[in-house]
């Protein structure tokens, strides 16, 4: 099976070809940042990245018609239970104006649609930052007008769950594992038998990331908002761009961080460290979500290349269960293998209009 697959990023857009599970080849097509502020919305910028994507396509001599299937990223949805859902012209709908709000990814099951359609072949997205497995129990959070939300990494966390339960022996239906995604945000969730049952919302939860506050002293946080020294996208800003390691260190580049540290800088060495507790405590804490019945605990995302991170988190949790390092993202072969596993057979597709969201957000699957 040939397959396209699609991930729009904020100023990039990824394409990758595949044949069943091999990678042909990958592409990272660069948008210049006053080419991409020239539109107002998101959904302006399709013309523009398909351009983009057709020019990458005949420079590899493929013609779309060689595709059996299209795959994109898929954006800021309403709750949806995890797997691979078929693009129709609803879901394209929907992604032009989505609940969750702007965002690059809103665009990757609107292109792989178009040019699906070109060739009357089947577009998919594949487990999107929406997905939502919590247990009911997960989703108090202390007051009914604030309940817990997922949004998380969902993506990359499943694909490698998938590759680690096969590692051992097992699949992914079987098996109960913690998987910490670290990245510019953090998600840090237990799977339980082929479901994400809970994890910190990546943009305002769980352990502090390079850019990202987590969580923060609730009266604290209020005082701050109501102080007059911001106003409400400036605090947003604030939370999810000038916060966790960004606000102590002046960096968002985990390598220059490390730099500082070689060179034995002490602040450095405390914020790293704590940035390492948080997340392993954030590891235990979901541990018990499980009831200690933890087969894998699995380091994942672009931090997990670092030995110093992992190996700081590891010591901290290995007492729980054996932790698997597993570096990197592979959104494009997550993506990929998600259509896959539908031209198979292997798996159903969904659709998004025929789940009941509400009822997902209530955790009554």
């Amino acid at each position: 099976m040939m397959i396209l697959a699609v991930n729009p990023g904020s100023t990039s857009t990824k394409i990758a070809a595949f044949n069943d599970e091999l990678c042909l080849w990958k592409k990272t097509i660069e948008h210049p940042t006053y080419e991409i502020s020239s539109f107002n919305r998101v959904s302006q910028q399709y013309n523009y990245r398909v351009k983009a994507i057709l020019e990458i396509l005949g420079e590899m001599a493929c013609q779309l018609n060689e595709f059996d299937a299209m795959v994109g990223r898929g954006g800021l949805l309403k709750p949806i239970p995890g797997g691979t859902y078929l693009v129709d012209e609803e879901l394209v709908e929907e992604l032009h104006d989505p609940p969750g709000g702007e965002h690059a990814s809103n665009l990757g099951g609107v292109i792989a649609y178009y040019l699906a359609k070109q060739v009357n072949i089947p577009a998919y997205i594949v487990d999107p930052v929406s997905v939502d497995e919590l247990d009911p129990v997960a989703r108090l959070s202390g007051h009914p007008e604030l309940p817990r939300t997922s949004l998380s990494h969902a993506l990359n966390m499943k694909a490698v769950a998938r590759k680690v339960a096969e590692e051992i022996g097992s699949t992914y239906e079987q098996v109960n594992l913690i998987l910490a995604h670290l990245g510019s945000g953090f998600s840090v969730a237990p799977h339980r038998k082929g479901k994400m049952i809970d994890v910190n919302n990546a943009v305002n939860e769980g352990p502090f990331s390079p850019e990202r506050c987590g969580t923060l002293p609730a009266r604290l946080l209020i005082k701050q908002c109501f102080s007059g020294k911001y106003n409400e996208e400036q605090m947003l800003t604030y939370l999810n761009k000038e916060g966790g390691m960004y606000s102590y260190l002046g960096t968002k580049d985990v390598r220059k961080a490390l730099a500082k540290l070689a060179e034995g800088d002490q602040k450095t060495k405390l914020v790293l460290e704590a940035m390492c507790y948080q997340i392993a405590k954030e590891i235990g804490a979901m541990s018990t979500v499980l009831y200690g019945q933890v087969d894998r605990i699995v380091l994942t995302g672009g931090l997990a290349h670092s030995q110093y991170i992992t190996d700081k988190i590891i010591e901290r949790v290995s007492f729980i269960a054996p932790v698997m390092v597993a570096p990197g993202e592979e959104e494009m072969e997550s993506l990929a293998l998600g259509a896959l596993r539908v031209l198979r057979g292997e798996e159903q597709p969904k659709f998004y209009h025929s789940i009941d969201h509400l009822k997902v957000a209530a955790g009554d699957r």
